[in-house]
């Protein structure tokens, strides 16, 4: 049997991508007021404004490619049962081939109702024709087919985050856990290496400097060499 492998993704997957980072110096909400355009209660207050913000996220976007990093994720799969949890709401990794991806803080590329976020009979996957020439540009006041208006689906601060239990159950089977990209900061995604095994093999490919457990290895590289440097690990290692 494969051993099976849990990746947890954050920002710094996509960065060589040319995403910007949302937390970073210079990232996104350096230009826009957070809670106004990433809260529920932004939502509620001004969902045009917001709605706005995604529009041109997506738009921005929308020509962007999976870099080598995300393409040796998908390598993985050859010899390793792999799951990817990813705190980013871009698509890279679909568009890299991955096969099991759990999205913890939603998906820019999909709209949801507002009334029924979850489910999926009430999504529509981006581009949409109709929403502009991109189809990526969603227009004001459009509603979904159970009659609430139409929202990113996009887990907001102060709403749950309905896939960590998914996400939990996926690191309790873990045999090997690979974290790429993310300062473990931004919980709950970082406490999912608490439900990991006592004792399993842990790997954190990130360039800077990260507060980190006693048995992970700190790869400090970028995600596409980080990915080379372990993938030669474990081989040579055969874990």
């Amino acid at each position: 049997m494969r051993k099976k492998i849990v990746v947890l993704t954050g920002a710094g997957m996509s960065v060589e991508s040319g995403l910007t980072t949302f937390r970073d110096a210079g990232g996104l909400w350096d230009n826009y007021p957070v809670m106004k355009v990433a809260s529920h209660t932004g939502w509620e207050q001004d969902p045009c404004y917001v709605n706005d913000f995604y529009n041109m996220l997506r738009t921005k976007y929308r020509d962007v490619k999976p870099n080598q990093g995300h393409l040796l994720l998908k390598e993985l799969e050859k010899d390793f049962d792999v799951t990817i949890v990813t705190q980013n709401v871009d698509n890279l990794h679909e568009m890299a081939g991955s096969s099991k991806i759990i999205h913890l803080h939603g998906e820019l590329m999909k709209m949801c109702s507002s009334r029924d976020v979850d489910n999926p009979r009430f999504h529509v996957t981006l581009p949409h024709e109709g929403f502009g020439e991109s189809g990526l540009e969603v227009p004001h006041g459009e509603k979904a087919g159970d009659g609430s208006l139409l929202r990113p689906f996009i887990v907001f601060f102060e709403e749950n985050v309905p896939n960590m239990y998914d996400a939990a159950q996926e690191a309790q089977q873990a045999d090997i856990f690979i974290i790429i990209g993310t300062s473990l900061n931004v919980y709950p995604a970082a406490g999912l290496v608490q439900y990991c095994r006592p004792g399993i093999p842990m790997y954190l490919i990130d360039p800077n400097a990260v507060a980190t457990r006693a048995n992970l290895t700190h790869i400090k590289k970028g995600a596409s060499e980080g990915m080379k440097e372990l993938i030669e690990i474990l081989r040579e290692g055969k874990e």
